[in-house]
Parts: C-alpha cells; structure tokens; sequence
C-alpha cells in the first residue's frame, strides 16, 4: 500500500483503551523508520466524557461516541477495539466491512462461534487484522521461546504457569460486565486466555486440557452508582446481582510435543495486582519469568561448571528482541514495563498495514479463534468434571 499517513483510532476509553491509545502514540517514535507517519485522530466510547478526557490526554484529533462514527470516517485506517467481549463481533465486522485494519483486544469474542464468523469477515476482505496477546512482545518471554525454538536448552517438559490478580478480591468492588456471562467468560476468559497464549508461545501448541476446576469465591455484587473505569472503586446502589462467572480457575494440559502444562488464573489472588509469572523445565535446562520483575528472566543449563552453576537472573538488554531500537535509551540495564508492550505491539501492527517487515506479526484472528477453542476446552473439562479434548 502507498505510504501516506495512517489514521487510527480505538474504541474504547476504559483501562486497556487507553494503553492502546498511549501506544499508538510512542509506536512511530521506536524502531527507526518504516512506517508512514501516523495521525492520531478519534478515540470512542459510548461515554462521551471518557471519549473526551482521553482524546485530550493522548493527544488525538476528537472524541465520538459510537464506533459507528469511526468506521464511516474517512480519516481512520487503522482501529483498536477495546470494549467488552460481548461487543467484539459486532464492531469489528462493521469496521471490516466499512475498509479498516482491525487490531481487537483479547480474548476475541464470547463465543467460538462468534470467533469463526470474525474470521470467516477477515479472509473475506483485504484488511489488516490482529488480536492484542500484548505479553507476546515481552523482551524476556521472547527470549525464553527464543530459546526453546533454537534448541538452546532442550526440549520442554513442564510448563507451569499462572496469571494472578485481586481485582476481584474485595466483596464491596462494583459489579461490572467482567462478572457477567456463562462459566469460562470470567477470570479464565480475562486472564487466563493470556496465560494459554503464553504457554504456547514458549511451548508450542496445546493438545487437550484436563482436570479444570473453577470457582466462585464472591457470588453477588453491588451495582455501581454512575459509570466505572476498569476495576476501579465506586459509589455502591442497594442493588445486588450474582456473579455469573468463575474467580478463579486451575487446569493441566497436554502439549503436542507431549509437555505437560500446570496452568492457574485468578482474580481474587489477595495482594497480587498483577501477577503473570511461569516456570519452564526442559530436558536440559529451565527458564523463569515474573511480570514483577520483567527486565530479567531466570535461566540455568549445564554450561557451567558444577561448583558455580545454578539458576542466574539474565537482565534483557539490547541482545534481546524489542530493545534495540525499542526504546528511546536502549542500553542494557535500562527497564521497561507492561505499557511498553502496547507501545512494540502498537507498531508491529503499523508495520503489518504499511507492508514493513521488521517486527513479527502480531497474533492472527486465527490465533485468536485457537485461543477461544482453548478455553471452551478449559471450560468443558470443568463442566464434565474430566478429560476435554480440543477438537477443531
């Protein structure tokens, strides 16, 4: 496609909207050139006053309240969707049919079904399409699959691994769409779509699942008085609704290469806001990673000699992806965090649109219709009380 400037927008002003919004705007900022320049033109969300607030805060031309507005805008090219699971479909076949490069966050739609029919709108045009498994440009989890790719340290054996949080912990926190849906659509759907993404990444593809449990540990909540932002606190309605979806889930699975996983989500975990770690033992080696901690991962292998060796923390710096050219101090030892991620994945897809190939694609809408076979799997295996095997 010419190189002219690249409009974008997101739809969706909440919590991951807006790192959306900030990553846009550093993406042309990182990795040299490649990329057309960008316009950072409209941000929408059906609350007028957030659409407002961060179109002004990340520097973009307007607000709007429907996502309507931007797909018939001829301005934008390129659109983040960022709003609930239950809107995804909707939205992004209307963006799709209306000519935009789609890029929609995790996980991709409610249903399996809903996941194909997006699919099946993506083959049917000539558009960009992406899904954000933002951990995928993590500097240190790219290094560990690295690793495993290049046979560095063996073959993978075990993978154990969680993404723990407490957002959900306190009764008194406001009921949202996030407690809303049929089992599988709370804190597996949420958070533990990251953690399968992830597990495969390192590991390669999961075969089947078995032994899920999940769990409700708050059943009912207070309806908030006014309009909320992420899991932020609220002034609480005398009104309670249940909670429809699982706190927490715990499973294993089995990968193609017949690894053995050991896998966790949480949204109740007390005192851990945000918590994606895992451990990785191979047949010759192991490798660490803790989301606290992201500027280093642990890594041991039989190189050294026996009186010294042992697990050792290996800072990332420019040896490692994303950092070189990365950021605006590229040097070793210079830390990055979680917002940097959208910023990598912000210009992956850019370069994906413009047709520049320095960074790898960001995740297919058929890795996102696998992940979503993932979790109705999880979510099958815990119905069934047994084995679920993913099929399809």
């Amino acid at each position: 496609m010419a190189r002219s400037a690249l409009g974008v927008a997101v739809v969706g002003a909440g919590m991951a909207g807006r790192a959306h919004a900030a990553g846009y705007r550093a993406a042309a900022t990182v990795f040299g050139e490649g990329i057309p320049d960008v316009r950072l033109v409209a941000i929408a969300d059906a609350n007028g006053a957030f659409a407002t607030d961060a179109a002004r805060r990340f520097g973009y031309q307007r607000a709007e309240t429907s996502w309507q507005a931007v797909a018939d805008a001829d301005d934008i090219d390129v659109v983040s969707v960022v709003v609930a699971n239950t809107l995804h479909r909707e939205i992004v076949e209307g963006l799709l049919a209306a000519g935009k490069h789609v890029l929609c966050e995790k996980p991709m739609a409610p249903s399996v079904e809903d996941a194909q029919a997006m699919v099946a709108a993506a083959r049917a045009c000539r558009q960009q399409t992406g899904v954000g498994f933002t951990f995928r440009r993590s500097p240190a989890i790219a290094a560990i699959a690295n690793l495993v790719e290049q046979e560095v340290i063996g073959t993978p054996v075990h993978f154990n691994g969680h993404y723990w949080c407490d957002y959900g912990v306190d009764p008194s926190g406001p009921m949202s769409w996030r407690y809303k849906g049929n089992p599988g659509s709370g804190a597996l759907s949420d958070i533990g779509s990251h953690v399968l993404d992830v597990a495969e990444f390192v590991c390669g593809p999961i075969e089947s699942v078995r032994g899920a449990v999940l769990s409700t540990v708050i059943t009912e909540r207070a309806l908030p008085i006014g309009t909320t932002v992420g899991h932020a606190a609220a002034a609480l309605s005398d009104i309670r609704e249940p909670v429809e979806n699982e706190d927490l889930v715990t499973f294993t699975a089995t990968f193609a290469s017949g690894a053995t996983g050991t896998m966790s989500a949480s949204r109740v975990a007390y005192g851990l806001a945000n918590s994606l770690g895992f451990e990785l033992f191979t047949t010759s080696g192991a490798a660490t990673f803790d989301v606290a901690r992201p500027g280093e991962f642990g890594f041991m292998d039989g190189t050294p000699a026996a009186a010294t060796n042992g697990y050792r923390q290996v800072p990332v710096g420019p040896a490692h992806p994303y950092l070189a050219g990365g950021l605006a101090m590229d040097f070793p030892g210079v830390g990055y965090g979680q917002n940097d991620l959208f910023v990598w994945q912000a210009r992956a897809f850019l370069e994906q649109v413009a047709g520049v190939s320095v960074l790898p694609h960001v995740a297919s809408f058929e890795d996102g219709l696998h992940n979503m076979r993932l979790l109705r799997a999880v979510t099958e295996s815990a119905k069934a009380g047994d084995a679920s095997d993913l099929v399809g």
